[in-house]
């Protein structure tokens, strides 16, 4: 082993990332980060206005960006869509499982309907998904990386938003499943759980007179944590620094849940 091997390699020169949900929020801050380092990046969401808009400011930048506009929930056009945007961009090596949606609701009010959405968008589509890129990553001999966010609300639970929780264990899940069954093949899956990061989705939360406060004192930092406070854990995980790295999910929560 000679000295330079012993460094920690973050580089992703010459890789290519798909990150769902990713012209706001946490997904953003992770492309821009992923190119910062080198990699190749695709956005990826439903308005085709606002991904143009990152992927144009991504390659104004210097780097090289691609769109992806597609609802990552509509699983019966996914492999047609997936199978189009590798035809047009590549094959990822990297795929960032982030797109989400919320419904903070009483179990025994919402409707089943809204539970579906949310188990649909949040956990079934990422589970397709990576059946697509597995598939693909292993059929060019990528050394992949499937990266999930979870959640500390994967561990956790309050009244009031009871089905995101079931969505984020069995995202839990995936990471260690997708571990298991292509660690051996040369692509790992790990997780990121954050906590509670001042993004748009929970905006609402944070100006709520009662609710952000008791958000704040949960929190052994005592502040929200800022979206490009997720980057370190995300390139990280996707970098050869994390290639023996499988099967982990990362807590970013500032502490948040540790604490009762």
């Amino acid at each position: 082993m000679t000295e330079s091997s012993r460094v920690p390699d973050f580089s992703l020169r010459g890789k290519l990332a798909l990150i769902t949900g990713s012209t706001q929020g946490l997904g953003l801050a992770i492309a821009q980060a992923y190119a910062a380092y080198g990699a190749g990046v695709i956005i990826n969401g439903r308005d085709a206005g606002r991904v143009e808009r990152v992927v144009s400011g991504l390659r104004t930048a210097g780097h090289q960006a691609h769109a992806f506009i597609h609802d990552i929930g509509r699983l019966d056009e996914q492999e047609a869509a997936y199978d189009a945007l590798c035809r047009a961009a590549g094959v990822p090596d990297i795929v960032v499982n982030n797109v989400g949606i919320r419904i903070r609701k009483d179990l025994a009010e919402a409707s089943l309907t809204e539970i579906q959405e949310l188990i649909n968008i949040n956990l079934v589509s990422a589970v397709s998904l990576s059946r697509l890129a597995a598939a693909r990553m292993l059929a060019h001999g990528l050394e992949g990386r499937f990266i999930t966010m979870t959640s500390i609300a994967g561990e956790l639970a309050r009244p009031g938003d009871s089905i995101y929780p079931i969505a984020k264990q069995g995202l839990a899940g995936l990471v260690r499943a997708l571990a298991v069954e292509y660690g051996a093949r040369g692509v790992t899956s790990n997780g990121i759980a954050p906590g509670t990061f001042a993004t748009e989705s929970n905006a609402s939360l944070a100006a709520d007179p009662v609710k952000g406060p008791i958000v704040l004192g949960r929190n052994p930092m005592a502040r929200w944590g800022q979206p490009h406070e997720i980057t370190g854990a995300a390139v990280f995980l996707a970098s050869p620094a994390a290639s023996y790295v499988n099967g982990h999910i990362l807590v970013v929560d500032g502490g948040f849940s540790i604490t009762f």
